[in-house]
């Protein structure tokens, strides 16, 4: 019988407070011996305690407050299943799945991998990057053996911000680079995806890591993990539909992100053109998704020389592509330049692809060009009017505001000629 959504939340308030006190009530002793019993059933109550509260999601569920400390009994059972004494304990290795898995439930979290791309997660700012390690440390012991755990372990990283000590930063990229192999369940890429994605900056600014052999690992294995993290099976036909769909926005979005933040720093010029990422991107501009993911294309595809393209991706692309492309940047770029600073920076370089292939747009696509180069434009004349000319990178910006400005006004001479040449041919 089906609960109403009064008596399922009820349920799942009352299930969530009285579970959370036999937890935290664990000191990390022997669940089988629990003289009571009582910590024994609910913990073999689990799976249906986490079923209702992941069923009252729907009904307006509000999310424990106590995610810490749920997390530290999770802590605790990892600590004793780790001690050489207790390695062979099958309850404490049931304990670990269950307790990471009520600790997301708990926080209003979805487990549901088809929810990854959407779903809203918890952050938590007020706890040093070290207070996490073992979480790391954990993913690094079970992601080759333990799947569903390791999934949980990085939606809970993916809410911290995917941030960890510098003590466990080459453990954390060698744990993420092996769960976006393509042999690993999709959920598993893709949420691996989601974490590099959070530290895309760091994994840019590659020059800047200075232990060596980090630096050299990142470098040579982290580009072909990640696309295969998006294409798990090189030269396979894509399904039509599932997680691993040939067009999938959310993730594309998330995957040209990634590529783009490298791309930005030449060092990975030649490991993104030399793992098949150029013809990646080419494919998606074939099957149309340029109209929605145009910035990051262009900003890739201009960045990384076309000398260091293979020969089949050189002749891949038409002008009128070219142009089509660019014209869908700028559609994006006043949106995007909220969310990600170093769209800024690639303003100069857009400028000049789109003067390059702008003689084969149409009347209307200049009219259009215009209407977004001017949004642009006065948008960076406002945050400089705002910030009294120091800010948007000071004199850099100045710079890129008359760049960006110099285009409009090609645009608009290019447009007057043809509207003259227009005139002159209907007479």
């Amino acid at each position: 019988m089906k609960l109403c959504s009064s008596a399922l939340r009820q349920l799942a308030k009352s299930l969530l407070t009285q579970f959370q006190k036999v937890l935290w009530a664990w000191d990390g002793g022997d669940i089988d011996k629990d003289s009571t019993g009582v910590t024994r059933r609910t913990w073999k109550l689990l799976d249906v305690i986490c079923r209702v509260l992941e069923s009252s999601r729907h009904y307006y569920y509000v999310p424990s407050s106590h995610t810490m400390q749920n997390l530290d009994v999770c802590r605790k059972i990892y600590s004793r299943l780790r001690s050489s004494e207790q390695y062979h304990r099958r309850d404490l290795f049931n304990a670990l799945p269950n307790a990471l898995h009520f600790t997301l439930t708990a926080a209003n979290i979805s487990c549901d991998p088809a929810q990854l791309w959407s779903g809203r997660f918890w952050q938590d700012d007020s706890h040093l990057p070290e207070d996490f390690d073992w979480l790391v440390d954990c993913l690094y012991y079970i992601h080759s053996y333990n799947y569903e755990p390791a999934y949980d372990i990085l939606l809970l990283l993916h809410g911290l911000g995917a941030r960890c000590s510098p003590a466990k930063q080459h453990m954390f990229i060698e744990s993420l680079i092996a769960c976006m192999d393509g042999n690993m369940p999709n959920s598993l890429r893709h949420t691996a995806l989601r974490a590099v994605h959070n530290v895309r900056q760091e994994m840019a600014s590659i020059d800047g890591i200075d232990d060596a052999n980090l630096r050299d690992m990142v470098l040579k294995d982290l580009s072909p993990a990640i696309l295969s993290a998006v294409c798990p099976r090189s030269g396979a036909i894509p399904a039509d539909d599932g997680p691993d769909l040939i067009l999938h926005d959310r993730r594309d979005a998330c995957y040209l992100e990634l590529v783009f933040a490298l791309a930005r720093n030449s060092n990975w010029h030649s490991h993104l053109s030399g793992d098949h990422h150029i013809d990646q991107c080419i494919s998606m501009i074939a099957d149309c998704s340029f109209k929605l993911h145009g910035f990051y294309l262009a900003g890739i595809l201009l960045r990384i020389a076309p000398k260091q393209w293979s020969p089949t991706s050189l002749d891949s692309i038409t002008e009128q592509l070219w142009w089509e492309m660019m014209s869908s940047a700028w559609m994006d770029a006043y949106d995007i330049m909220d969310d990600d600073i170093h769209c800024f920076e690639f303003l100069p370089d857009l400028v000049e692809g789109t003067k390059k292939y702008m003689r084969v747009a149409s009347m209307f696509d200049l009219e259009m060009l215009i209407r977004n180069v001017s949004g642009i434009v006065e948008e960076l004349e406002t945050r400089d009017s705002e910030q009294g000319g120091q800010g948007e990178q000071g004199e850099q910006g100045k710079g890129v505001a008359v760049a960006v400005n110099e285009l409009r006004t090609v645009a608009c001479d290019m447009l007057e000629r043809m509207f003259i040449s227009d005139e002159v041919v209907g007479h």
